[in-house]
């Protein structure tokens, strides 16, 4: 059964697991800080929704993410795929759709493997 990555574990290959656990702590993170990117909002336009956009994002990430879980024991790649999918559905403005690009572009590469490497790419 899966475990909760702990903040000071190293992590070898990627799981599924520590995607849904990368996922809730972006999620977290954009919380905390989703007023104060807000405020520094500058390109392209101040309107100062970034940091809301981001999160808002984030949220249909690790909603995706949850669901998952909660209907089967998912690979590493699945996980994966269902982030970028939720991150695409659930993306608010420019910056969720760049994020989301990102989530994609993570979600083809880590189809082929899972390790440092492939990470890196």
């Amino acid at each position: 059964m899966s475990r909760a990555l702990q903040p000071d574990e190293e992590l070898v290959e990627l799981d599924a697991e520590a995607v849904r656990t990368w996922c809730a702590r972006a999620f977290d993170a954009l919380g905390r800080e989703r007023e104060e990117i807000d405020a520094i909002n500058v390109y392209p336009v101040a309107d100062g929704d970034t940091g809301t956009n981001l999160y808002l994002t984030a949220e249909a990430a690790h909603r995706a993410v949850e669901a998952v879980f909660a209907a089967s024991r998912p690979d590493t790649a699945e996980a994966v795929r269902a982030m970028a999918h939720g991150a695409l559905l659930g993306a608010r403005g420019n910056s969720g759709t760049i994020l989301s690009q990102l989530l994609r572009g993570t979600a083809t590469v880590l189809a082929d493997g899972c390790d440092g490497d492939h990470l890196a790419r």
